[in-house]
Order: structure tokens, then sequence, then C-alpha cells
């Protein structure tokens, strides 16, 4: 009779993780980020497996099984896989940018779409900061040829940031960010922002200015929006005509913001007089006009990529999921 009992309790049990494995939530995360983001899945007894590198169709054939999903930028949810998403209730965007999900198609099918902004705000600014002092001091440039002995101080010469005017196109957490981070240098900053006028009280340091203002008026024009709606580039040859040649062009938000062989012929016609861009209208970039162009400093879309950045959007975005599949809040939806 013990044995019966012992063997009762054992299939009672054994029944019962089964039920509560199937009713358990289930997330598929299928880029690499930071590790905290399925330790609070599990922690939430939450279902979590980790397989990034994936395809399109590799994806389509595991989707079904999954409640919720967590992209950066390198999967693209396309249409095809949340059509196959039979069961997938969620899909979160460890970072701001949507682009790299079909959010239309996931809102016909009553998918929540969720990001993180402001998770990467001041890692995308410091990041522009960077390119800005870096195209101005010519500091690649600097580098490369320092490490081959070549000693090319006589050819270098910089710009300072002192007195200048920066136009920064998008005042949103990054945006604002960036005006903080330029405030000791003694600038004159213009922002061509729709929500400024609202809340211009709480940032004295900058003035509101069109989008032509900008064009023409600025030392340093830095991009920080969304990309427009029909995906056309905001910045084309008919603007840069109308920069100072003395102008720099910085582009850490989205690759089509700036039309890259206008701003490439622009270069090379000394229209402007340099760029530095992290994003692309094509990624991964594996050949692009700008490739190779003395007065461009390029890097492969690490804006965002630091330490401090991918831990703070890997909690945001495995919380908010947690709390969506669990409590049914909903927080950061798009």
């Amino acid at each position: 009779p013990y044995k019966i009992a012992t063997w009762k309790h054992y299939y009672l049990g054994l029944i019962g993780l089964i039920i509560l494995l199937k009713t358990m939530p289930k997330i598929l995360i299928s880029d690499a980020m930071s590790n905290v983001a399925q330790k609070i899945f599990e922690k939430n007894n939450i279902s979590v497996d980790v397989k990034t590198g994936l395809s399109e169709e590799e994806i389509i054939k595991i989707i079904p099984e999954y409640d919720g999903m967590v992209v950066r930028s390198a999967t693209k949810v396309t249409k095809k896989i949340i059509e196959a998403a039979k069961n997938l209730k969620v899909i979160g965007r460890a970072g701001a940018g949507v682009d790299n999900i079909d959010v239309s198609t996931a809102k016909e099918k009553n998918m929540i779409v969720m990001n993180t902004p402001g998770g990467n705000a001041n890692a995308t600014a410091e990041h522009a900061f960077a390119l800005i002092m870096s195209v101005l001091r010519k500091i690649p440039f600097a580098n490369e040829t320092t490490h081959k002995g070549q000693w090319e101080k006589k050819n270098i010469k910089g710009t300072e940031l002192s007195k200048k005017i920066l136009g920064i196109v998008g005042f949103g957490n990054v945006g604002v960010r960036l005006s903080n981070l330029v405030k000791g240098f003694d600038m004159k900053i213009l922002v061509c922002s729709k929500s400024l006028e609202t809340r211009k009280s709480e940032y004295p340091h900058v003035e509101n200015a069109s989008f032509d203002d900008l064009v023409s008026k600025s030392d340093i024009l830095s991009f920080h929006c969304k990309a427009t709606a029909d995906g056309k580039p905001m910045l084309t040859k008919d603007h840069l005509k109308k920069m100072k040649p003395t102008a720099y062009i910085i582009n850490a938000a989205r690759g089509n913001i700036v039309d890259e062989k206008d701003l490439s012929d622009a270069l090379n016609e000394g229209l402007v007089a340099g760029a530095a861009v992290d994003v692309f209208s094509k990624e991964p970039a594996k050949e692009n006009v700008l490739f190779n162009n003395p007065k461009v400093v390029l890097t492969p879309h690490i804006a965002a990529s630091t330490t401090e950045a991918s831990i703070v959007v890997a909690e945001m975005v495995a919380n908010q999921i947690s709390d969506f599949l669990l409590n049914g809040k909903k927080l950061n939806t798009v």
C-alpha cells in the first residue's frame, strides 16, 4: 500500500507539472542581449528559449509555440512570421525603434508591440557626441596615420565646438540628452521638433526652429528623429546646397533619413565639410556609396551598444512583457 501511494503521488505530481508547463507562458528571445532578460522571465515562472541568428524560415517553423517574442535590431519580424505565430500575444523590442517589426500586421492580428524608449537614450546621445568630436577633430585619420608612423601633424587641422550652432532634428529622449551634453561648450542649440512648443519652459537652453533654418544656420546638423512615414529622405541635395560649406552632418537615427548618394556628392563637391554616420539605408552595410570617403566617419549601428544600455533595455522589455502576460498591463506600446 505504501508503494502504491508513493507512485500515486509521483504520477499526480508529474501530471501537475505537465499542466503547469502547458499553461506557463513561453517566450522566444531571438537576438543577443543581456541575460538579465532571461532571468527576469524565469523569476516570473515564464518559460524562455534563447535562439539567436535564426533565419526567417527557421523562426516561422518554431514561432507557433510561443506567447511572446523579444528582439533587438537583428531579427526582422516580418508579415510571414507574424502570420505563422498562432499563439503570439506580444512582441517586445529591446530598444526604441521598431522598424524591424511589421507593426501594422501585428495590430491586425491583435498582437501588442512594445519598445523600451529612453533605455538607451544616453548611450545613443553619447555616441552622437563622440561622432561629432571625431569628425571635427579628424580623430580616425589622426589615429590611423599615427599608428603607421606617418606623423601627419601639419595636415590635420580640426574645428572647435565653441561658439558654433548645433541643429538637432527631433527632440525626444536622445535629442534632449545630446542638448544637455553640449551645454558646457558655449554653443547655440537650435531644435526642430513639433512637440517642443508645448514644453519649451523645460528646456530654456534651446531654441525652436524650422527644418529650413536648421539646414541653413547649423554648423553641426544632428538627426535624432523617426524616419518619415513615406520612407523618403529628409535631407537631400536641395537641402545640402543651402548648408554652410563648413557644416557637418551627423546621423545616429535612421539610415534612410539622409540620402546617402546626395550626401556623398555634396561631400565630394565641397557643399559640406564632413559627416559622421552610424546608420545606413541597408543593414548590415556590406557596400555603400559613403565607404572610403575620407570626409566621413562611419560606425556600424553601435550608438546604443553599451554594457549599461544593454542591461537597461533587457530589464525593461522583460519586465514589460512579464507584466502584460501575467497581469494584462500594457506599457510602452506602439
